[in-house]
């Protein structure tokens, strides 16, 4: 299946709920992609607001830890998504790269953070819709 791969500078925020919404909303629009979120510098957990909001929404992300974002993640990615961070350039040449920048704070209002981040997945998906029924 192929993988869109979020990323963030601490992978607790705001690629977590990319992730999380990404995952949702492909599945109830019948799309053959998933999602994984990485950081360029992780955190040992999620942050406080991450897991308070998510958890709200209805999500069950117990066991998600952020992780390193391997040159094994930035093959097998079908495109990155990156979050006011960078990748290694020579690690992300061939492959869709798209910035999100400017997202606000998750610390400082997840739903303002949320309902952003989920306007952009929305888009992402619509446009993977298109490719998906060429």
């Amino acid at each position: 299946m192929p993988e869109i791969l979020f990323v963030c500078e601490h992978g607790a925020a705001r690629s977590t709920i990319a992730t999380a919404y990404f995952n949702k909303l492909a599945e109830e629009q019948g799309l053959s992609y998933r999602a994984v979120f990485r950081a360029t510098n992780p955190d040992s957990t999620l942050m406080p607001a991450t897991i308070k909001g998510l958890t709200e929404d209805g999500f069950d992300i117990s066991n998600w830890t952020p992780k390193l974002v391997s040159q094994t993640d930035i093959n097998s990615a079908f495109e990155i998504v990156t979050f006011d961070c960078n990748i290694p350039a020579s690690d992300s040449n061939s492959k869709p790269l798209v910035q999100w920048n400017g997202i606000p704070p998750v610390s400082k209002d997840y739903n303002l953070a949320r309902n952003r981040i989920v306007e952009n997945v929305q888009r992402l998906i619509n446009d993977l819709a298109k490719k998906q029924k060429k």
